[in-house]
């Protein structure tokens, strides 16, 4: 059996299709509402929050469109605006009205210069989905494709950064312990040089001014010169 490709020219079917199986998008959406007009020109097709109450606009288009991230970005400045009235709104939600939304765009397909802006874009999140509609036998189904998203890419930062604060302990303290044993003399006179000017930051600092006045004592030298005046 073959696989067909089909083609959905009804943007209101589409939009049902993506509502009906949001999941397949992200897992934990929830979808606020959906068909919102914003101007005349632009329209926000589904609004949802994510299980940190982060809001998400998910906009949808039947061909591949430039003008789809244009609308994306309008859509997203207008959600940032009212992300207070929205969780007064829709109260029964968890929106996080501290968190900036960010953006998810549906296409068949994505020009170089929509991926390009995308990738390009900081202070934002903008992710791209291509989708497919696909008919096997009797069965039909929606196949959607992440091309470029941002989260993928956190993730594998943290573990490089791990491992090598571990290893470079250990080195320094194996070298050091041969070195001290080689010379008894020489190098155990300079090692009291480095701490002397650690003393200084930690308090217990006035325990080593008690020890240096003790052996300097001038009564006790006197003493014994009178005595040996007076035997003669």
């Amino acid at each position: 059996m073959s696989i067909e490709k089909l083609k959905i020219e009804s943007r209101q079917e589409f939009e049902q299709m993506i509502s009906t199986e949001i999941g397949m998008v992200e897992k934990d959406l929830t979808i606020i509402c959906s068909n919102v007009s914003i101007s005349d020109k632009t329209r926000l097709d589904i609004l949802c929050h994510d299980d940190d109450g982060q809001l998400v606009i998910v906009q949808l288009s039947v061909n591949e469109d430039d003008f789809m991230l244009l609308h994306g970005l309008q859509s997203l400045d207008y959600v940032d605006k009212f992300k207070a009235f929205l969780k007064a709104t829709y109260n029964k939600h968890k929106i996080d009205e501290k968190a900036k939304p960010r953006l998810i765009l549906i296409a068949p397909s994505f020009s170089d210069v929509v991926r390009h802006a995308v990738e390009s874009m900081k202070g934002m999140r903008v992710d791209l989905y291509e989708w497919e509609y696909l008919k096997l036998g009797d069965h039909k189904g929606l196949r959607l494709q992440p091309i470029f998203t941002w989260a993928p890419i956190e993730k594998p930062k943290e573990k490089e950064e791990k491992p090598p604060e571990k290893k470079r302990e250990p080195k320094p303290a194996k070298k050091k312990e041969p070195e001290t044993a080689l010379t008894p003399e020489k190098k155990e006179e300079p090692k009291p040089e480095p701490p002397e000017e650690e003393f200084p930051k930690f308090p217990p600092s006035p325990q080593e001014k008690p020890k240096e006045e003790k052996p300097v004592s001038k009564p006790e030298q006197e003493e014994p010169q009178k005595k040996k005046l007076r035997l003669f």
